[in-house]
C-alpha cells in the first residue's frame, strides 16, 4: 500500500469516461443505419471468440438517457463517444440518414443539459461496409469520403460540440484490421498503406473542420506505450528502438511534420509509393491536443524473422489484466513525458485507460472490483506525476463507462465501471464507479491506494529522441 494523501489535480482538470459506437449502441439495423465492417465481421463464423455480435450490445441507442443519468450521478465532466459513420451515411457517402444525425443531436443535448462536455470521435473503426466493398482504407477515395463525412457532422453538431478527435488508434485500425486480420475487415498484409490513408483522412478532416468550425478544438487519439528492452543486451535495446518506431514514431513523426521514420523505412525496405506529393503536409495539420490511450508497456526481446531481419517478441512481466496485459502504471508517466519532451503538443488528454478483470456479482448484487480500483488509482497517480513534471495533461477518461462488446473478444472481457447484464441490459454500479465518484468530488486521490511506487524509476532504458519544440 502506498500513501497518496493530498494528491490533488489542477483546478479544472477534466474527469471523463469513454465508449465507442459499435461497442455499446446496438440498433444495428434500426432507423436506416447501414452495415459496417464490424457488422459483417462479427457475423462471420469464427471471427469472434464467443460467437456473439454487437447487434444489441448495451442498446445505448435507446437507453442513452439512462446512461447520461449514470454519468451525471458520477459527477463526470466529460463523455468521450464515437459516431457511427454508417449511421450517418449508410453507404459511406451520398444520402444522409437524418435519424442518425438526430440520435447524436439528442445525445449531445442530453449531455449538455446534464453539465457534461461531449467529446466526439469521428472514427472508431466502424467503416461503412459499402466503402470496404470498394477497397476500404486501401482505396484512396475513402479519404475523400471521410472528409465529406467530417463536414456533415461538423455542420450538424459543431454548434454544440467543441472537442473533436478525428481517428481513434490508427495503428490498431491498420495493423489489426489490414495487417494481421484479427479485427474487421479481416484483411492481411496491407497495414502500411492503410495507416497512411488513415493519417491522410485525419489531416483532411482537420482542414475541413477548421474551415467549418474555427472555434473547434481538434486532435487525434493514438495508442502509445514505452518500449522497454527485455534485457540489458544491445540486441534488445535495438529491437526496442525499432519497436518504438513501429508503434509510436510511425504516427507521431508524420503528425508533427517529420515524415515517416527513416530507420523503420530502411529496416523493412518499405515501399511508400502510396504517399503522394503534399500528403505529409496535409497530415501535419496543427492540432489543439493529442489524445493518448495507454494500457500497457511493451517489453521487447530481439528475434529474427525468416528473412533474417531484426524482429521482436513481447515479454510481459508482473501482474496482468484479464486481457493478458501487464499492469505498469509508471509507463503512463514515461510515455507522457517522452511525447511532450520530443513532440510538444499544446495539450494532452488520457483518452482511454482501464482494465478488464473477472468481475463477480455477489448474492447481494454488489461487484467489488478492487483490482480495477487499484489499477485506476495507480494510473491516476502516474498521470499526476506527469503533470507535476510539467506535462500539460488536461483530463483523464476512464475506459470504459459500461461493460461492452470487446471487439474480437466478444462479451468475454469486461472493462466497465458499470456492470451490464447482457441478457436484461440492466446497468449496475461496480465499486469502481463509486470510488471514481469520490475521486472526482475531491479532484484527486485523497485516500491510501495500492499501485504505483512513489519515486521509483524503471531501471531499464526506454526509447527517446526528437526535438524539444512545442507545436
Amino acid at each position: 500500500m502506498v500513501e497518496r494523501e493530498g494528491l490533488s489535480f489542477p483546478k479544472g482538470f477534466g474527469w471523463g469516461a469513454a465508449t465507442s459506437a459499435y461497442q455499446i449502441e446496438g440498433a444495428a439495423r434500426v432507423d436506416g443505419k447501414g452495415e459496417s465492417i464490424w457488422d459483417r465481421f462479427a457475423h462471420t463464423p469464427g471471427r469472434i471468440r464467443d460467437g456473439t455480435t454487437a447487434d444489441v450490445a448495451c442498446n445505448h441507442y435507446e437507453r442513452w438517457p439512462e446512461d447520461v443519468e449514470l454519468m451525471a450521478g458520477l459527477g463526470l465532466g466529460a463523455y468521450r463517444f464515437s459516431i457511427s459513420w454508417p449511421r450517418i451515411l449508410p453507404t459511406g457517402r451520398g444520402r444522409v440518414n437524418q435519424p442518425g444525425l438526430d440520435f447524436y443531436s439528442g445525445l449531445v443535448d442530453g449531455l449538455l443539459a446534464a453539465g457534461i462536455e461531449p467529446v466526439v470521435t469521428l472514427y472508431h473503426w466502424d467503416l461503412p461496409q459499402a466503402l470496404e466493398d470498394e477497397g476500404g482504407w486501401l482505396n484512396r477515395a475513402t479519404v475523400d469520403a471521410f472528409a465529406d463525412y467530417a463536414r456533415i457532422v461538423a455542420d450538424f453538431l459543431g454548434d454544440r460540440v467543441t472537442y473533436w478527435a478525428t481517428i481513434n488508434e490508427p495503428w490498431v485500425a491498420a495493423d489489426h484490421g489490414y495487417g494481421s486480420g484479427w479485427h474487421a475487415p479481416g484483411e492481411t498484409g496491407s497495414a502500411i498503406p492503410v495507416g497512411h490513408h488513415l493519417l491522410l483522412a485525419h489531416g483532411r478532416a482537420v482542414e475541413v473542420m477548421r474551415d467549418r468550425r474555427p472555434a473547434a478544438r481538434l486532435g487525434i487519439v493514438l495508442n502509445l506505450a514505452p518500449q522497454i528492452p527485455a534485457s540489458e543486451t544491445e540486441e534488445d535495446a535495438t529491437a526496442a528502438e525499432l519497436g518504438d518506431g513501429v508503434l509510436n514514431r510511425w504516427y507521431l513523426d508524420p503528425l508533427t511534420g517529420r515524415g515517416y521514420p527513416e530507420d523503420v523505412r530502411a529496416h523493412f525496405d518499405l515501399d511508400l509509393s502510396h504517399v503522394f506529393p503534399d500528403d505529409l503536409t496535409t497530415i501535419a495539420q496543427p492540432l489543439d491536443f493529442l489524445g493518448v490511450n495507454y494500457y500497457f508497456p511493451n517489453r521487447v526481446a530481439a528475434t529474427t524473422d525468416p528473412a533474417g531481419k531484426l524482429a521482436w517478441s513481447q515479454v510481459p512481466a508482473g501482474p496482468r489484466t484479464e486481457m493478458g496485459w501487464e499492469i505498469y502504471p509508471q509507463g503512463l508517466t514515461e510515455i507522457l513525458q517522452r511525447v511532450d519532451r520530443d513532440y510538444r503538443f499544446p495539450e494532452y488528454y488520457v483518452t482511454e485507460c482501464g482494465a478488464a478483470f473477472a468481475d463477480e456479482v455477489s448474492e447481494t448484487g454488489n461487484i467489488d472490483d478492487q483490482d480495477r480500483i487499484d489499477y485506476l488509482a495507480g494510473h491516476l497517480a502516474a498521470a499526476h506525476r506527469a503533470i507535476s513534471a510539467g506535462v500539460p495533461l488536461r483530463g483523464f477518461f476512464v475506459w470504459s463507462l459500461l461493460d461492452n462488446f470487446e471487439w474480437s473478444e466478444g462479451y468475454t472481457k469486461r472493462f466497465g465501471i458499470f456492470h451490464v447484464d447482457f441478457d436484461t441490459l440492466e446497468r449496475r454500479p461496480k465499486a469502481s464507479s463509486r470510488w471514481l465518484s469520490h475521486v472526482i468530488e475531491r479532484n484527486g486521490l485523497s485516500a491510501p491506494q495500492p499501485g504505483l511506487p512513489a519515486g521509483r524509476a524503471h531501471s531499464r532504458k526506454t526509447t527517446t529522441g526528437g526535438v524539444d519544440e512545442r507545436r
